[in-house]
């Protein structure tokens, strides 16, 4: 599988070489002329696979590319192999306490530079695969918070559940649940607006009952019916 590899060198031949180099092994060179450019290329297009840093160059130089990488969380997982001189042991040293993941030697050598390459790319395709796990481990986590809030949208787990794994199964059966305790719930909610119903029945009756059987009302139910005997013996007459 061919990769994206940012080439950094001041040197413009071994720059060129490295280039030439990355290509013949079947990979995308791109090149930056020092680590100003580089970080840039980073910037505005993070989506590399691998980076071939020199350390020695004039202004920002490999240790400061690879510090700004190491503060972005955007790059800090991206694989830097540094390319140093024989004689330059502590600086390899160093970068790889920057986050450096391998290095090369000046002159580089095919076989040196496809095994390192190769190692790199797995690491990368293996933490690629972590991160992506963990962002569907957190849209499983987010749905299930939505939930304990009353929330039942379950549009945010489709994509973890069309995975071929545990983590796509749970999700299914994570919105499987939802979709059985919102039922329940709409169940319940109609249930109880049919026992308010029932209760304000109850109570209405109550209160009439309440009103009837008092002594007033039986009262001016009696005065009502002798205004319509009144009534009607006056039509009777008429």
């Amino acid at each position: 599988m061919s990769a994206r590899v940012l080439v950094v060198d001041d040197n413009p031949l071994d720059r060129a070489v490295a280039c030439r180099a990355v290509a013949a092994l079947g990979h995308h060179p791109e090149p930056a002329a020092n680590g100003t450019e580089a970080l840039g290329r980073l910037a505005r297009d993070p989506h590399y696979d691998v980076v071939l840093l020199d350390l020695l160059m004039p202004g920002t130089d490999g240790f400061g590319v690879l510090e700004a990488m190491k503060a972005d969380p955007g790059l800090t997982h991206l694989p830097v192999i540094v390319v140093s001189a024989a004689d330059e042991l502590d600086d390899v040293v160093h970068s790889i306490g920057l986050g450096a993941t391998d290095h090369l030697t000046k002159p580089l050598q095919a076989p040196l530079l496809a095994a390192r390459l190769r190692a790199s790319l797995a690491q990368k395709r293996l933490r690629d695969v972590e991160l992506d796990h963990l962002r569907q481990v957190d849209r499983v986590i987010a749905a299930a918070v939505a939930l304990q809030e009353g929330a039942y949208d379950t549009s945010g787990l489709d994509p973890v559940a069309s995975r071929h794994d545990s983590l796509g199964t749970l999700a299914r059966v994570f919105r499987d649940m939802v979709t059985q305790v919102r039922a329940r719930e709409e169940g319940l909610r109609r249930q109880l607006a049919e026992l308010r119903i029932e209760i304000d029945r109850g109570q209405l009756s109550s209160r009439v009952a309440e009103v009837t059987d008092t002594e007033h009302y039986r009262t001016l139910a009696a005065r009502a019916d002798g205004l319509r005997r009144i009534i009607t013996e006056g039509g009777d007459d008429d």
